[in-house]
């Protein structure tokens, strides 16, 4: 089977990979290669190693929501160069006004 025979097999429509960047709180950002129906857990798991902290101190939200690791970027309706922001959880605080 000559290539271009091959390269007209490929299914049409979106491609089943793409490439997401998550945007920590301290400026960095990290980019993921992912396919659509792989849950977000994996890419969360990979960016808690990668930036060596802790899983419960870092919330992901797209678009202002947070996400949830069994969500897929399929179920999201997220495309390629979508942007994560990465989020330290916020302790104390308080609404007394002095």
């Amino acid at each position: 089977m000559s290539q271009s025979t091959k390269e007209d097999k490929k299914p049409s429509g979106k491609p089943t990979h793409i490439i997401l960047k998550v945007n920590g709180q301290d400026g960095n950002e990290v980019f993921f290669k992912i396919k659509r129906i792989t849950q977000l857990r994996k890419l969360m798991n990979v960016y808690f190693d990668h930036q060596s902290v802790d899983s419960n101190l870092i919330t992901f939200l797209f678009d202002g929501s947070p996400l949830r690791g069994e969500q897929t970027p399929k179920e999201l309706e997220m495309e390629d160069g979508d942007e994560i922001d990465a989020m330290k959880h916020q302790t104390g605080g308080s609404n007394l006004l002095v």
